[in-house]
Formats: C-alpha cells, structure tokens, sequence
C-alpha cells in the first residue's frame, strides 16, 4: 500500500528530476555516444523497412510487411520518447522536466508501447493464418481486414495510454520530486505520490501485467499451433523458410514481453535491475526489429536488391 503524506499547495511538484541510469562518472562520455548510435541506427534501420515496403508493391500488398511497416514506425517514435532524454541524463544539462512533459512523456511511452504489444499478437496471428491455413488466409487476412485490426490496436493503445496518465496524474504529488528512472513511467512516478497508491498500483497490475501477459500468451499459443504444422510439411526447404520468418518474430517478441512482464508485474517493488531490463525493451528492441527482419526475411532483401539496383520495384 502507498504511503500516504499530507499536501501542502506550498510544496506542489511543479517539475519532476529524472536520475537517468546508474552509471560510474568516468563512462559518461562512452555511454552518451553509445545510445546516441544506437538511436541513429534505430532510427535508420526502421525507415529503411518503412521506405523498402512502401515502394515495393510486393511487399505493401501483403498484411505481414504491413504489420511491419507499422511496427518500423512504433519503434522509431517510441524510441524517440525514450533514447534522447537517457542521452541527456550522460550530460551536464538539466535533469528536470516539467509536470506536463512528464505526463506527456508517460502517455506517449504507454501508447506506443501497448499499441506495439498488440501489433506483435496480430503479426503472430497473421503467420498462425498463412502457415496453418493457407487456402483460407487470402479471406481472413485481407488488407481491409488488416487495416481494421492495426486501426483497433492503434485505438485500444490510445485508451490503454490515457486511462495510465488519468489514474497516476490524479494522484496529489508534493515532494520529493526525484524519479528514480530513466522515464517517467508509472512504478517510479506513483513512489512520489502523496496518497494511497494501491488502487493505482492494482489497476496497473491488471491493466499492464495481465494484458501484456495474456498477449504473451495468444503468441506462444499461436506459435505452438505453427510449429506443429511445420513439423508436418514434407519439404526441408518448407519447414526452414517458416522457421526462419517465424524465430524472428518470436525472438523479438520474447525481448519486448519478458523485460515488460517482469517490471509491470512487480509495480510496487524497488529493485535496481528494473532500469537495466526496462532498457531491453525500450532501447533494444526497436534497435533489433530492423536488423532481424531484414537479415532473416528474403522477400525484404531482395526488395532492397531491386531498389539499390535501380531496376525499380515493379520490374519483376
């Protein structure tokens, strides 16, 4: 339960001070350039696949590069929330962030990041489709069908983001103002509230942990399904191909559900590795889904064969 202090309009936190990573003081300078290339080549990475599926007709006719597309967009503004202001906590600039920018900081971050969780269920629900059943996955995977369904992860993020920030920020907050993290995200904000915190701390149990846990779930539930109808087909080359697209996905599922199940689960608890796993997720993964896709997707490579040739992507 949260502790509860008395609240003076004296004392009303008007900016938040965000004590970043703990780091030793002699590797600020190595650290600031090290995440500082891991946003470029984020950010690089994922307009690459984003430019690569819009100019091939191949690629933006099919519903798995349309998820990946999406995907390619999430993590490039999720990372964008998240990687710049770590960069800042490795200089001597102002660790302090106003009121509003950390509740636009934190909605932004619960947004993407559910809308992200979503998008990796549908995109194991698509393969589960093409490789279970494949007559069928014409009809039930469908660009409208797709276009409805990125519509509703996007929307059911939106709420996910805005019902967090409504229950953390209704809390009264008068001090101490220091997040001891990297972000303001929920765990580490709703510590300095001046109230009872436990209706917060169970909604954010039921609404993050469980919900991040049953998508969890449904993927490894998919995947099983998938697997099994691999292990049938008569071909090695066959069961190859669907191995090889599938661990993908499920590589980069497994880093972004893990380290979030790990922290959301455990919202009342204090450890000092929840900065490191959170990094997984927040910094890693959106680094990751680039470089996996496009080493181990063939249609992906050769659509950047086509475009860097300049035959054009309607040559073939």
């Amino acid at each position: 339960m949260g502790k509860t202090r008395n609240v003076s309009l004296d004392t009303v936190v008007t900016e938040f001070i965000l004590l970043g990573l703990a780091h030793p003081r002699n590797l600020r300078v190595l650290l600031s350039l090290v995440f500082f290339t891991i946003y470029i080549l984020t950010q690089l990475g994922n307009l690459l696949i984003l430019l690569t599926v819009w100019a091939d007709p191949k690629l933006h006719a099919r519903p798995m590069y349309i998820l990946l597309a999406v995907l390619s967009f999430l993590d490039m503004w999720l990372s964008s929330v998240i990687v710049p202001k770590i960069i800042l906590s490795f200089t001597p600039a102002s660790k302090a962030m106003p009121f509003g920018g950390c509740v636009a900081q934190l909605y932004f971050f619960h947004f993407l990041g559910s809308t992200q969780c979503f998008l990796y269920t549908l995109m194991a629900y698509d393969r589960y489709l093409a490789i279970c059943r494949p007559l069928h996955y014409p009809v039930l995977m469908n660009g409208r069908l797709c276009t409805i369904l990125v519509t509703g992860a996007w929307v059911a993020g939106s709420i996910h983001g805005s019902i967090q920030v409504i229950l953390t920020f209704r809390l009264p907050y008068c001090g101490p103002n220091e997040v001891d993290y990297f972000i303001c995200d929920i765990p580490a904000v709703l510590r300095l509230a001046c109230a009872d915190t436990t209706v917060n701390e169970l909604v954010t149990f039921v609404d993050i942990g469980v919900v991040a846990a049953s998508c969890f779930m449904l993927i490894l539930l998919s995947y099983a399904n998938i697997v099994h109808a691999v292990l049938k087909m008569s071909t090695a080359d066959g069961r190859r191909r669907a191995f090889s697209t599938c661990g993908s996905h499920l590589t980069v599922v497994t880093v972004y559900y893990v380290p979030c199940i790990f922290i959301y689960l455990r919202a009342g608890s204090k450890s000092p590795l929840d900065g490191a796993v959170a990094v997984f997720y927040t910094v890693v993964t959106p680094l990751l889904n680039p470089i996996i896709y496009t080493l181990r997707n063939q249609d992906v490579k050769s659509a950047l064969k086509r475009i860097t040739m300049g035959r054009g992507a309607t040559s073939d």
